[in-house]
């Protein structure tokens, strides 16, 4: 998979990391979905939804962590810009047919750079926090398919994926 312009955009001519420069770029409406989830024992899942958990509310929880999972991405990946986020949403789909919870976030600023990985993030935040809540009775829970699943705004306009 190749970027729209087919540099790396993180290096310099030299082949140094460098942090993009976006100082001459247009502030603009950026939004970003991205997915992920979480599978997990059938007996861990009734246990979330029952809201039993020795730990209390784990996705009122996992909702906040993926919250400030985006806001603390540039604390996190180190080229990652810090951006004055606009909206956050952090959603769950618990799916009992296959033992899984679906998590969906939607970040949104307007400024020069997107949301991408702010979105991304707040995903991995919100699994993991699943995750150490619940490890006591499910260890193997695996948290998987976290991806971008939709963009907009910026000089690249929307992008979907298909």
């Amino acid at each position: 998979m190749t970027h729209s312009t087919d540099v790396l955009t993180h290096f310099d001519a030299q082949g140094q990391a460098h942090m993009v420069d976006v100082g001459n770029k247009s502030s603009t409406r950026r939004i970003a979905v991205a997915t992920g989830r979480i599978d997990m024992m059938p007996a861990t899942l009734a246990l979330i939804q029952s809201g039993t958990a020795k730990k209390g509310d784990v996705l009122g929880i996992a909702r906040i962590a993926g919250i400030q999972g985006a806001k603390k991405t540039s604390d996190l990946i180190p080229l990652c810009h810090p951006l004055a986020l606009t909206h956050v949403s952090v959603e769950f789909e618990p799916k009992p047919a296959t033992s899984t919870i679906q998590c969906t976030v939607r970040a949104e600023t307007t400024g020069q750079t997107g949301v991408e990985m702010e979105a991304l993030t707040a995903v991995q935040v919100a699994l993991l926090t699943i995750y150490d809540m619940c490890k006591a009775v499910d260890r193997g829970m695996v948290m998987s398919d976290i991806k971008l699943v939709e963009k907009s705004g910026g000089k690249s306009g929307e992008w979907k994926a298909s």
